[in-house]
């Protein structure tokens, strides 16, 4: 265990930076008044920088705490001797963007769902524009973005950057996280200032339900969605919940379901992804309302893996589809500006109304008590909550 220095003495000993010199790794570093050149004998590579690196962050601590000898350089050694050699005009490479974002990706690809991946997947595109920038250079990297996309997708990659790099500084590949804080700096998009829930209302939940259900025009026609529509409206689940569903999913009597994944869509490709959103899976009581449709849908001898609701040639929906066609072309008439997601506002929104307990409704619906409170209950209380006479 290395003693604590001493309080009250100035440091003499400066941070060892590494250089690069003739395609060489050096630690440069002054110490006792005098600037030393340690030459590694390494060439620039990945592995060898994390090598290079690691001897850096050795000596510095070792003149932290007055256990550094300029004499002895052999402890420092990686499979070669270290020599002090005259100094040299240094270049100083720095990882790239590119180069540290990938390594990041890897690192956290077995773990992450895929709609994570997709994302991460399109901010490699993104950084792959300015891919030779040097990470350590946040105010740059932040202009050149600013550049080639939106403030609300730089924004976005700023957040990610600074995981990035908080993880490369913990497995010293880079020194410091210059991007902590610069994500709030940006404007913040509506979104995330002043959240509006989209709900329907009670008469105008069940007008969309009804026209589904009287829809009958030829050759195109979209009743086939109602159970789906219903569904969503009636329990407050997210889409791609629904449209995972499998009837091992459902109770035998339909009166519970068990929602334990999802189904995503990434690209052309519908993927199943396990657990919700928040990687948690969770058990419901359903009300008398849906346990009804459900088990006005559910074949004789179901299939545990059929879908509870496939789409009309028997396949999983695909939810851009079914957003763009059925919902626009059935709902629009009735409330513009609406998505399916919608469903899952109008849900919390009425079990508020009717005196459910928000704690009760976070369960249900895979979220917190605190985005119901100030998102949905806040909102109600002044503009659909009266006082009373």
């Amino acid at each position: 265990m290395y003693s604590k220095p001493r309080q009250g003495k100035k440091s003499k000993a400066g941070s060892v930076q590494l250089k690069l010199s003739n395609n060489r790794l050096q630690l440069v570093f002054s110490f006792g008044g005098k600037r030393h050149y340690l030459s590694l004998g390494l060439t620039d590579t990945p592995y060898n920088r994390k090598q290079a690196q690691n001897k850096a962050f050795e000596i510095q601590r070792d003149m932290d705490y007055g256990q550094f000898d300029p004499n002895d350089l052999d402890k420092y050694k990686i499979g070669v001797s270290l020599t002090t050699v005259e100094p040299v005009t240094p270049i100083t490479p720095m990882p790239t963007i590119l180069g540290i974002w990938k390594g990041y990706f890897e690192s956290k690809r077995s773990e992450i769902k895929p709609k994570t991946v997709e994302k991460y997947e399109n901010f490699t595109r993104l950084f792959a524009k300015i891919k030779d920038l040097p990470i350590e250079d946040a105010m740059q990297v932040k202009t050149e973005l600013q550049k080639i996309t939106t403030v609300a997708r730089v924004r976005d990659a700023l957040t990610y950057l600074n995981a990035a790099t908080q993880w490369a500084c913990k497995h010293k590949l880079i020194a410091t996280t210059p991007y902590l804080g610069m994500a709030n700096e940006m404007p913040k998009p509506k979104y995330m200032t002043d959240p509006q829930p989209n709900a329907f209302s009670q008469e105008e939940m069940e007008q969309v339900i009804e026209a589904f259900r009287n829809d009958k025009r030829p050759g195109m026609t979209y009743q086939p969605y109602l159970p789906l529509v219903e569904f969503l409206f009636r329990v407050g689940c997210r889409p791609s919940e629904a449209i995972g569903l499998t009837w091992d999913n459902i109770s035998s009597d339909c009166g519970t379901i068990y929602f334990t994944g999802s189904l995503v869509q990434i690209g052309n490709r519908r993927v199943r992804s396990e657990g919700s959103k928040n990687n948690k899976t969770r058990k419901i009581a359903v009300s008398s309302k849906l346990k009804a449709l459900l088990l006005s849908i559910k074949p004789e001898n179901p299939n545990p893996e059929s879908l509870v609701f496939p789409s009309p040639n028997g396949e999983s929906i695909n939810y851009r589809n079914f957003s763009r066609r059925a919902w626009s072309s059935i709902v629009d008439p009735i409330k513009p500006e609406t998505t399916p997601y919608c469903c899952r506002d109008t849900f919390i929104t009425l079990q508020l109304l009717k005196g459910v307990l928000s704690t009760i409704i976070a369960k249900w619906c895979d979220t917190s008590t605190q985005m119901i409170d100030k998102n949905y209950a806040d909102k109600l209380k002044l503009t659909q909550i009266r006082p009373q006479d």
